[in-house]
């Protein structure tokens, strides 16, 4: 087993000497806890506040308070999540009343009876449904078009390469330079000469709702030979009483406009009508070998931790859709074939390192508890046994931090900045970022630089503070950098200056 970072609010030490370490953990874990409870912006857990009659009250008094607490890391720091709900026209809150007060189980909103009082509540719905000014709703450019960028050890120019878009997920790009993008509402574009095109036709159904939708791109690395192209997307299998599905894998070629010989190489079972948590990004690995991940559906307790399901799983499967003869649980009776680890939440990151071929995957927590992994064959990451992280209502979710067994992570990020997409640097045009990891922020709204030594993370720096939610990040053939961001949707190139 891995020893864990220690975590330190933002920072982090390496423990080169640990005596007892369990304890001192255990120790360090109620610490942070006590300092979260009196120092604003370190935890999710609610912090205290002084009242008029000078008594501590064990949460914020506010509507804004609560909200930025306990919901801005799904529904965005302004509210942007809210702007297309059918029940902001509806005269009142009830509606919003009944949605935080007793969650919306299919699209993962979690329930507050227990943390709010009814008060309480009414004042949060009352100020979902009022939202805020106008000049405060709109998400700000975070640098100036055109200005140098000075980051720690690289200058660089942001360009806006495609705007207009609304949450794009993949990125490819083709031999001829043009850029084909999905789009997670269930259309495929390809950017040629500056225009996008009509959306592609020949998808598969898609389940588009909440989290899912078409997800990832991938080109296959022998693409100008046979032209397949990767698909990973929310498979819609049954639409009534309420739509079923899970995560898929197709591949097929491009023919004009249309794609055409599709092949559908996965299938996650069981379905179920949930719509967060599907994963899921495609990392091949130079053997002809496909990762991806599936996240446990939102049921964390029923899957991530049983092979019987592919749920909770990192999966390798070969690139026609076979499974790999040496994959860890390939004769284990009762077992899902294509599973390489599991005890997994959500694995939004699968990158293959560019020296080593190690597997590395980001994973979001509930609140607290991101995770970076190193992904071995056959070995267990935890989920749900053993997390940093609590639930989404402040409540306690698991007392253990690590177990016999179970991986603990390389890093992990409290409070979660909601990891999405992610890639090596490689080329030569951003030389004093080689090798080093970028990963997107969906919660924070920046991508993060991360130098690694070895299998320890020794720095991190923040870049593009404020640009939006990041949804991915690739190194484009040419090697630029692009970052795909969400509401509004657009892309951007990272352009390097000597």
């Amino acid at each position: 087993m891995r020893v864990p970072p220690i975590k330190i609010g933002a920072g982090y030490m390496m423990p080169l000497k640990i005596i007892n370490f369990k304890q001192m953990k255990r120790n360090l874990t109620i610490t942070l806890f006590l300092i979260a409870l009196i120092t604003p912006g370190l935890s999710c857990l609610k912090p205290f506040k002084q009242d008029n009659s000078g008594n501590q009250n064990s949460q914020f008094q506010s509507a804004a308070g609560n909200y930025q607490n306990f919901c801005a890391g799904c529904h965005g720091d302004n509210l942007e999540k809210f702007a297309a709900k059918e029940w902001m026209d509806e005269e009142g809150s009830s509606s919003a009343f009944q949605s935080i007060k007793y969650g919306i189980e299919d699209i993962g909103m979690p329930a507050f009876q227990k943390t709010f009082s009814d008060e309480e509540i009414k004042e949060l719905a009352e100020y979902v449904k009022k939202g805020v000014p106008e000049d405060k709703a709109l998400l700000k450019p975070a640098v100036t078009p055109g200005g140098v960028v000075e980051s720690e050890v690289q200058k660089f120019v942001v360009d806006t390469v495609v705007s207009g878009l609304n949450v794009p997920w993949g990125l490819a790009f083709l031999p001829d330079g043009d850029l084909l993008i999905s789009e997670r509402e269930g259309k495929l574009y390809r950017f040629s000469d500056g225009k996008l095109s009509e959306p592609i036709e020949g998808l598969p159904p898609i389940k588009a709702s909440g989290q899912g939708g078409l997800l990832d791109l991938s080109l296959h690395p022998d693409y100008e030979t046979n032209g397949w192209i990767y698909l990973s997307y929310s498979a819609l299998t049954a639409e009534s009483p309420k739509p079923l599905g899970n995560t898929a894998v197709m591949r097929a070629k491009l023919q004009g406009n249309r794609l055409v010989d599709q092949q559908v190489l996965f299938k996650g079972i069981p379905d179920n009508d949930r719509s967060h948590h599907f994963g899921c990004k495609l990392a091949f690995d130079g053997k002809g070998h496909l990762f991806f991940g599936i996240g446990d559906r939102g049921q964390h307790f029923d899957f991530p931790q049983n092979l019987d399901n592919h749920n909770g799983k990192i999966h390798r499967i070969n690139e026609d859709g076979s499974i790999p003869a040496d994959n860890p649980f390939v004769n284990q009776e009762g077992a899902m074939a294509s599973i390489y680890s599991y005890g997994h939440r959500n694995p939004q990151g699968t990158v293959v390192h560019p020296v080593t071929g190690e597997i590395w995957v980001t994973e979001h927590g509930p609140r607290g508890g991101d995770e970076l992994n190193l992904v071995e064959p056959g070995l267990n990451y935890g989920w749900p046994v053993i997390s940093y992280g609590i639930n989404y209502d402040g409540t306690v979710l698991t007392e253990l931090t690590e177990k016999e067994g179970m991986e603990q992570p390389v890093f992990y990020w409290t409070p979660s900045i909601a990891p999405c997409g992610m890639t090596f640097v490689t080329g030569e045009r951003y030389k004093n970022w080689s090798n080093n990891l970028l990963v997107g922020s969906l919660r924070f709204k920046y991508l993060e630089r991360v130098v690694l030594n070895g299998h320890s993370v020794m720095h991190r720096e923040k870049l593009l503070e404020d640009i939006g939610r990041v949804r991915n990040v690739v190194v484009s053939p040419d090697g630029y950098i692009y970052v795909a961001i969400e509401t509004p949707g657009k892309i951007v190139r990272l352009v390097p200056i000597e």
